[in-house]
């Protein structure tokens, strides 16, 4: 593993280019003036907002504006420091942002309270009097939803005030996770010491050399070890946050809070659970079968990663990948492909790690912006998938941003992960069909089996975890750092059976989780990857009608509500169904495996 380059070692064509937002940093704070003086005119209409329908139109085209140039201003110092966190100028202007961001929001608090003492029949009236109102119709829906959770102005003030309070654990979290970490060295498979970092931690615990991959376990764990009762505290902070804001505003449940405003049943929470639970069975297969092939008289937790034969490890240079990528996804249609290499091309990616770069990979955009990748891509065929999967973001993005006004662009996390993995699935079949070796089929399915077991049974048992600490919390049991570690030790063993080993340190992996500071999360990866595969699948079967619909899903941004968006696809998430067909389709891959090997 090659040390980590500077930025300014970093050829720019493999950089995203942030002065497409914009060239300076004056430029930022040219924008903060301008935000300032919007939200004076903004606040001008407090008390008018529903005197009339042309009041209303004028107040939300205003509305319009301020947010997208907030959107904007909030992209561009995200990316900006995310390239360097440490990097002391860009953490200035974030501070700078935030402090004018978290003004306009308190100064905006008003603004819900206020349309909902107005009747929404009222509103329907207004929409009748002026046609131009009826852009907004969904929106207004959305918001007089919220008519019964909505407390006073100025109540609704002093929580504003408070919420960057109420936020510092996600901030702690993200710099210990990133700034302030330091894990130690570990020797690789040269026998040379290198630093153990979050980026290289899932090279090292994918290495053919047991010894590396468990050295790496164990560092990596002794570390979170060490400082497990400062994260308890942390994660304790977030948990009572988020009970907090449900309990004040009258929900039932921080589950309730979290699902209201994408109005998902808890049903949806808790049949993705229950439906995992009943296909255990597949799972306990899974390590049984890859215990045999590993040869091991116990498979540990850093056992489960690795490839299942040494022959076929194999890195890709991110031109290859490109390539990859667009002829995998082909089946998407022509402009797809177009739409995509003509993004890869324009500065959309960030690709390569450098030092003090954030960790991990994502996607951002605004109504102001194209899309931005960031990546950390080191060549291996989890790269790869990587890629794919935040490109599929990216695309969600773009057509959203093309084919949808600014109030409805930003489709919500819940439809994110369906655009990623549909890429993923798409991926992994291309580079099924086209691999040279049985040897190679094999790395293949077992990439497959390995992301299903990633996303839909792991981030399920995150999500019973999540579910689990934030009930233990509403009924006055304290999370200690032992509740926190004993409850995620049994749900380990429970979601692998006896064929793995849960070691000890694996009572430590909660803390790493980053997705456990923003509440229920984490689910949406498991039905993301169900609708996908559903989806994926009747497009590869040559479905062109599934395929436009699909598209036109991509386009939707938050039109509608992301279940409903998805019924126009076919798949109905209110069911157990799209969840028992993926784990059909994880047992039927399991066993196409299996006949690979035997051969």
């Amino acid at each position: 593993m090659e040390q980590l380059k500077t930025r300014n070692e970093i050829d720019e064509k493999y950089k995203w280019n942030l002065k497409d937002i914009y060239k300076s940093e004056t430029e930022v704070l040219e924008a903060l003036k301008e935000i300032e003086k919007q939200m004076n005119e903004l606040i001008s209409y407090q008390g008018k907002i529903m005197q009339d329908s042309n009041t209303l139109y004028a107040f939300y085209q205003l509305h319009d504006r301020v947010s997208r140039l907030i959107e904007k201003v909030g992209t561009y110092v995200l990316l900006y420091l995310d390239e360097d966190t440490t990097n002391s100028s860009a953490q200035s202007l974030k501070m700078k942002v935030m402090h004018v961001l978290e003004r306009v929001e308190e100064q905006a608090s008003f603004i819900g309270p206020e349309m909902l003492k107005t009747p929404f029949s009222v509103v329907e009236e207004y929409i009748k009097e002026n046609p131009e109102l009826e852009l907004y119709r969904f929106d207004l829906e959305k918001i007089y939803r919220f008519q019964k959770y909505t407390l006073t102005e100025r109540e609704e003030e002093i929580i504003s005030m408070a919420s960057s309070a109420l936020g510092t654990s996600d901030e702690v979290f993200t710099h210990l996770d990133n700034t302030d970490i330091h894990y130690g060295k570990i020797k690789n498979e040269e026998g040379q010491e290198v630093e153990l970092t979050n980026e290289n931690y899932s090279v090292y615990i994918e290495s053919k050399n047991r010894s590396v991959r468990k050295n790496a376990f164990e560092t990596l764990y002794h570390y979170w070890e060490g400082i497990k009762n400062t994260v308890a505290a942390t994660l304790k902070g977030q948990i009572k946050a988020t009970l907090f804001q449900s309990r004040v505003h009258h929900y039932n449940s921080s589950l309730e809070a979290s699902l209201y405003a994408d109005n998902i049943d808890l049903s949806v929470y808790h049949n993705l659970i229950d439906t995992v639970h009943k296909n255990l069975d597949k799972m306990y297969d899974f390590m049984a079968f890859k215990k045999h092939m590993l040869g091991v008289d116990e498979l540990h937790m850093y056992d489960i990663h690795v490839d299942l034969i040494e022959e076929t490890s194999k890195t890709y240079s991110y031109e290859e990948t490109k390539k990859i990528i667009l002829e995998a996804l082909k089946p998407l249609g022509e402009q797809y492909v177009f739409d995509l290499k003509k993004g890869l091309e324009s500065g959309w990616v960030d690709v390569y790690p450098t030092m003090n770069k954030k960790s991990g990979a994502y996607c951002t955009a605004s109504y102001e912006t194209h899309p931005y990748v960031l990546l950390n891509y080191y060549g291996n065929i989890g790269s790869v998938s990587t890629a794919a999967h935040e490109l599929g973001h990216a695309m969600h993005y773009y057509y959203s941003i093309q084919n949808q006004p600014s109030v409805y662009y930003s489709y919500p996390i819940f439809s994110a992960e369906i655009a990623s993995t549909v890429n993923e699935v798409l991926l992994n079949e291309y580079m099924y069909e086209h691999a040279e070796s049985k040897n190679e089929k094999i790395v293949i399915l077992t990439k497959f089996l390995s992301n299903v077991r990633a996303t839909i049974y792991r981030q399920t048992m995150f999500a019973e975890f999540e579910m689990i600490m934030h009930e233990k919390e509403a009924k006055g049991i304290p999370l200690t750092e032992k509740e926190f570690s004993d409850t995620y030790y049994e749900l380990n063993r429970l979601y692998y059976g006896d064929n793995v080993v849960s070691d000890d340190l694996i009572r430590y992996e909660w803390e790493r989780i980053p997705h456990f500071y923003t509440p229920f999360y984490v689910y949406k990866y498991a039905t993301g990857l169900s609708a996908a595969l559903a989806i994926a699948t009747k497009i590869l079967a040559g479905d062109t009608e599934v395929r436009d619909k699909y598209i036109e899903f991509l386009s939707s941004g938050d039109s509608d509500y992301p279940l409903e968006l998805l019924k126009k696809v076919g798949v109905d998430m209110n069911t157990p169904v799209p969840i028992e067909e993926a784990l059909h389709l994880f047992d039927v891959k399991l066993q196409e495996l299996k006949k690979l090997c035997e051969e």
